[in-house]
């Protein structure tokens, strides 16, 4: 159900919040042991914040929209009280004394905490399998990954453990989850929602987002933690519309641009592409008119990202050194020795790797021939969307070239990991608003996800795009079985 039923539920008296919070905690404790989707269960404050709600709603107090409802949130999101490890060994027992915007604005409108979800430590990975605490499994297969690096939190919606969740998207990391789960995930524009509080990764991609079962739903989370927050300080001064206003209105006469070089991509999957090509046609069944164009650095935005994140992403893990906080290694004979082992102990081998990618590119006789110039790349990145936005309204692409792949698949192979985010990743580049829609199903019975992405601010635009395209294709109405997902 969506969000909106939810609510007309719980606000008729058909069900307590207490009820649906225990409906939820007990899907998640069926699914746990196969999916190990939460780093921590909440289930003790989520009951009483259900509890406190319902005396609320008694009582006859205004609630906020979210009042009752469980969600789930990627543990590098601060939570006060409640454990923040970014999945790494390195914050293992780091606790918060603070909370991030975007949560605080959750639990303000009543939302209810069932959990801190497993990611890719740090949020460096695409398949939640550089996890300190173990891999997530995907619901539709647990031989396959969920995606990454929030695939903790993708999993969480799919298997039905929580109404929705919150994500990060520094390349792609909540939009290719999304697609390999089967929900639907947004990366706002760049300052569209506060970072205050998100662990940072690299502090010029990263976004805060949702993940729900509907675009509506998704729609809805992003209307309570939008906003200018003085505390960000790359947090834009917007009003913030009503998101939910004009998802019924028709796309006739919209210009959705379809990207020449997405779909010539060497390595698309057919299932995925054929997929995509026919969500396309669907859109202009709909009265949208179809565009042909041209992004031609579109795929030079892998090797961009591959230096200007893990440049930023060495500066901002530089403060993990066992002296403040987080791990310490032990008995070590001075500082130095200590700060190095607590490193090396502490991160795990992806995040050591890009820590030594980005100290590379930053490095005195490099930062020109590298760092300079991917940060000229970016912005004939951004260009090229510019010259595309003054074509058509929104742009469409597949989200992963892909569907799910099994676990373990490129352990070995960095290389062919990072790939899988070669569609999305242009768009953190940019600071773009992108949605990822489930569009349909592979052979094997796994999703497949279609990206629609919007100028800057324009979230609302693309958000009825992508519910009209959900209404109208009903995806699930097809569905293949499987166990973990309801």
């Amino acid at each position: 159900m969506t969000i909106s039923a939810w609510r007309r539920q719980l606000q008729a008296g058909e069900v307590s919040s207490r009820e649906l919070v225990d409906e939820h905690l007990q899907r998640l404790e069926r699914s746990e042991p196969s999916l190990n989707a939460f780093v921590q269960v909440t289930a003790d404050r989520a009951r009483a914040d259900a509890d406190r709600v319902d005396r609320a709603r008694a009582a006859g107090e205004d609630l906020g929209p979210l009042a009752g409802l469980p969600l789930a949130i990627k543990d590098n999101l601060c939570t006060r009280g409640v454990r923040t490890t970014c999945s790494s060994r390195m914050l293992e027992q780091f606790v918060p004394p603070y909370e991030s915007t975007v949560t605080d604005r959750l639990w303000g409108a009543g939302a209810v905490l069932v959990g801190k979800t497993n990611l890719d430590e740090f949020a460096m990975g695409g398949s939640t399998e550089t996890s300190a605490f173990g891999a997530t499994k995907n619901p539709w297969n647990t031989g396959h990954v969920p995606g990454g690096s929030s695939g903790g939190s993708a999993a969480a919606v799919a298997s039905g453990s929580c109404v929705a969740s919150l994500g990060s998207d520094t390349g792609g990391s909540i939009r290719q989850p999304a697609s390999f789960c089967g929900v639907v995930g947004l990366k706002p524009t760049y300052g569209r929602v506060s970072r205050w509080g998100l662990v940072a990764f690299a502090s010029s991609l990263d976004q805060v987002g949702p993940f729900a079962g509907s675009v509506a739903d998704t729609a809805e989370l992003l209307q309570v933690i939008a906003g200018h927050d003085p505390r960000d300080s790359t947090c834009l001064k917007a009003d913030v519309p009503d998101y939910t206003e004009g998802l019924n209105t028709s796309i006739k006469g919209l210009k959705v641009g379809i990207i020449r070089e997405c779909f010539d991509a060497e390595g698309l999957d057919p299932e995925v592409k054929a997929s995509v090509q026919a969500s396309a046609a669907q859109l202009e069944a709909l009265g949208a008119e179809l565009v042909d164009v041209s992004c031609p650095r579109f795929n030079d935005g892998i090797a961009t990202y591959y230096v200007i994140a893990p440049s930023e992403a060495s500066a901002n893990l530089a403060r993990y050194d066992g002296v403040k906080y987080g791990f310490r290694a032990e008995d070590a004979e001075s500082l130095a020795a200590m700060t190095s082992r607590s490193r090396a102990e502490g991160f795990g081998a992806e995040v050591q790797r890009r820590i030594l990618i980005g100290t590379y590119a930053l490095s005195a006789g490099y930062v020109d021939a590298y760092y300079k110039k991917a940060q000229q790349v970016r912005t004939l990145i951004r260009r090229d969307f510019d010259a595309a936005f003054q074509q058509v309204d929104v742009l469409l692409t597949p989200t992963a070239p892909s569907t799910a792949f099994k676990t373990g698949a490129h352990a070995d192979d960095p290389l062919s990991m990072y790939l899988a985010d070669l569609l999305t990743i242009p768009v953190n580049l940019a600071g773009l608003p992108a949605i990822s829609v489930p569009c349909g199903f592979s052979a094997a019975g796994l999703p497949i996800g279609m990206q629609l992405i919007g100028n800057v601010l324009d979230e609302s635009r693309l958000l009825r795009v992508a519910h009209q395209y959900e209404q109208a294709a009903d995806v699930f109405a097809r569905r293949p079985e499987a166990d973990l997902v309801p």
